[in-house]
């Protein structure tokens, strides 16, 4: 039976709730061949531009200009099956079709050149505004390096902006793009603080403006805006697309201010896109950008390890050579395909700025302080750099820490911030003395001025932990200097956290907190190493809170006998606190690549945790243990462990993750030559 309009419209538009990535694109897919199949006809633009978007942003352009030409050849054809909306999307995906090609050498310049051409004519024959265009003949002059370009560049930006034009978001940072790249820093730097201002947000932005506004600011020599920038421009670089770009020019901004631990983590976490993007201009770009921070770091860091998977490069300086060799290379093919050394000239710009350094301090907190002097001393506990202390097992009856707020052990509440207010590298001798001097005051500060400036926030909680250490209150100093760590490793200061979050623990310890009240103190420090690449102290820490939490129930048993009902709910409380601590286990067995023993503890977990009723505790769960299996190449036992995630997604209706998990499945499937079942998961999805 043939669906009507209505109905395929409305399977289209869940469709596009999906995240972008493989499960949406087959879903997509899916929806147009049974359009095209099936009919009605008055549906078809719909569905050959919900794939068009689709392949764009899910990582897959070259497979958009399939549905696209088809599109465009469906229009000619039979316009009267273009309602406005339709016809919209026409003409906007035509943005994309025309700027994609120019990423792709292997397009001829004559074949860009026509294409431009027939967007403007389309353009005119339909009525349209020329905005779009102006921008697409502003971005060929700019990508072939012409003596036209800044004619072109004027020629948009005066060009009245009408319903194809970039959207609002996006349009003020393509232009600040070119001003730093012409040398015009503080014209750009105007343009975006002025934007900024107004919070944009689109797919990419404010990620985009806010990667090279940071570098701006070096090139100025505004250390602190650099700071500022970079701190905020983390928090907008997992957006659900590709920030390729983005994610580059946080790397070489590390790299040429300073940090470079910063710089060679961030560039292990993104170092799939050394070797695959989108397109072979998103890996130019990225490759310039490493290129910039490995000559950035190289006099002094030349022997850095590096674990890279897919590069022949064990040191920074290994790395150096094969990026510039790489770079180069794809530079040259597009300026065979452009006629122009544009591109080599870019790329040669690039190395030849990233010379330019600023030191720019990123620290949130430094080492924990000593208690002031003259304090009364609380009960010794293990220092900061420790990986363990010498305190004992907490009693089971110890009193849990205060609910939420500043001493509360509600972490992960501190990754919620503003992207406005005032953030500081370090503490600044006005502020001191504007702030409480007693623990109470300060906490009450930190809680207040969180969401404003999580920098200073976790600075007053340090020191209002100091004072609480100091007059022997060690849960609360604790669980202050654990809210603490969490701010600085949310602002990007490993370094600072980690210590920190080792001595709050130790405090929390030597204070008597019941061990299922120090586990997720544990676990926000273990997330802290996982992404650190070294889990070997959080792994410790994880076993003694585990074989504490073990003591603690012996110890009841030994107790003077409580009611019934309360010892229920603390056995409870400790078996969820175990769930949750075995689950960060396996994560921290992943991340060290113990592959095997990760699946096995993740699946062992999701079983524990869907016999609890914690059904989306167990999805993901069971999502680890399917992934771990894919990475170490056991694709055929991923399958089933990938269904239950997905099972148990749907389950609790969480789309977003039902659909991430799809993509994995969809890629295994395919993987194992089971194409037919991996266009049934789209299906599935999308029906």
């Amino acid at each position: 039976m043939t669906r009507s309009v209505d109905q395929v419209n409305a399977a289209l538009y869940d469709v596009r709730r999906m995240p972008y990535g493989l499960a949406r694109s087959t879903a997509a897919a899916a929806e147009v061949e049974r359009v095209e199949a099936e009919g009605p006809d008055g549906a078809r633009a719909y569905a050959l531009f919900v794939l068009v978007e689709s392949f764009v942003w899910g990582g897959e352009v070259s497979k958009a200009y399939l549905p696209f030409t088809k599109m465009l050849r469906w229009w000619d054809e039979h316009p009267e099956h273009f309602d406005a909306e339709d016809a919209h999307s026409l003409f906007w995906s035509f943005k994309w079709m025309v700027g994609h090609l120019m990423e792709f050498p292997t397009v001829p310049a004559a074949q860009i050149e026509r294409t431009l051409d027939d967007m403007a004519r389309r353009y005119a024959l339909a009525g349209n505004g020329t905005n779009a265009v102006e921008l697409e003949r502003f971005e060929w002059a700019r990508e072939r390096g012409g003596a036209d370009v800044e004619d072109a560049y004027r020629a948009w930006v005066a060009t009245p902006r009408d319903e194809y034009s970039q959207c609002e978001a996006c349009e003020p940072g393509d232009r600040a793009a070119y001003l730093f790249e012409t040398g015009r820093h503080e014209e750009g730097i105007r343009l975006l603080e002025q934007v900024l201002q107004g919070s944009p947000s689109c797919a990419t932005e404010p990620g985009d403006m806010l990667s090279h506004l940071q570098l701006a600011y070096v090139e100025v020599g505004d250390a602190e805006a650099a700071a500022r920038t970079h701190r905020r421009g983390l928090r907008h670089l997992d957006t659900g697309v590709s920030m390729t770009g983005p994610k580059g020019r946080h790397v070489e901004f590390l790299a040429r201010t300073g940090n470079a631990s910063r710089a060679l983590r961030l560039l292990g976490e993104h170092q799939a896109f050394l070797t695959e993007t989108d397109s072979p201009g998103d890996r130019l770009g990225f490759l310039t950008s490493v290129s910039v921070a490995t000559g950035a770091l190289r006099a002094e860091h030349a022997e850095a390890p590096l674990a890279l998977r897919d590069v022949p490069a064990t040191t920074v300086a290994e790395l150096d050579d094969w990026a510039r060799r790489e770079a180069a290379e794809l530079a040259g093919a597009f300026d065979a395909r452009n006629g122009t050394p544009a591109a080599s000239e870019r790329l040669r710009a690039a190395w030849s700025h990233g010379s330019r350094s600023l030191p720019v301090d990123l620290s949130v907190l430094s080492a924990v302080p000593e208690p002031p002097a003259g304090a009364p001393t609380g009960p010794a506990v293990g220092g900061a750099g420790a990986a363990d202390d010498t305190a004992t097992s907490s009693p089971a009856g110890a009193t849990p820490p205060p609910p939420g707020g500043a001493t509360g052990t509600d972490l992960g509440s501190a990754a919620s911030h503003s992207e406005h207010g005032t953030e500081h590298g370090t503490e600044r001798p006005g502020d001191v003395t504007a702030d409480p001097v007693d623990a109470e005051g300060l906490l009450a500060l930190a809680d207040d001025v969180t969401d404003e400036d999580p920098v200073r926030a976790a600075q007053l909680l340090r020191r209002a932990s100091a004072l609480l250490e100091s007059a022997g209150h060690l849960d609360r100093a604790g669980f202050a200097l654990a809210e603490a760590a969490q701010l600085a490793a949310v602002e990007g200061d490993d370094e600072g956290a980690a210590p920190a979050f080792v001595h709050a623990l130790a405090l929390v310890r030597a204070g008597g907190v019941a061990p299922r009240f120090v586990g997720p103190v544990v676990r926000a420090y273990a997330r802290l190493e996982a992404g650190r690449g070294d889990v070997t102290g959080a792994l410790a820490q994880l076993q003694r809170t585990l074989d504490d939490l073990d003591a603690a129930g012996s110890a009841v048993a030994e107790q003077v006998p409580r009611a019934a009902d309360l010892v229920e709910r603390d056995a409870a409380a400790d078996e969820q606190e175990r769930r949750d601590l075995r689950d960060t286990r396996a994560r921290l067995l992943a991340t060290a690549g113990e592959l095997d023993a990760a699946a096995t503890l993740a699946e062992a977990v999701a079983e524990e945790f869907a016999r609890a009723g914690q059904v989306r505790d167990a999805a993901h769960a069971f999502w680890l243990a399917g992934r771990s299996r894919c990475e170490a190449g056991a694709d055929a036992e991923a399958v089933d462990l990938l269904e239950s995630a997905m099972e148990g997604f749907a389950i609790v209706h969480d789309r977003d993750a039902r659909t991430l998990v799809a993509n994995e499945l969809v890629a295994t499937l395919r993987r194992l030559g089971r194409e037919q079942d991996a266009a049934a998961v789209g299906a599935g999805l999308s029906g």
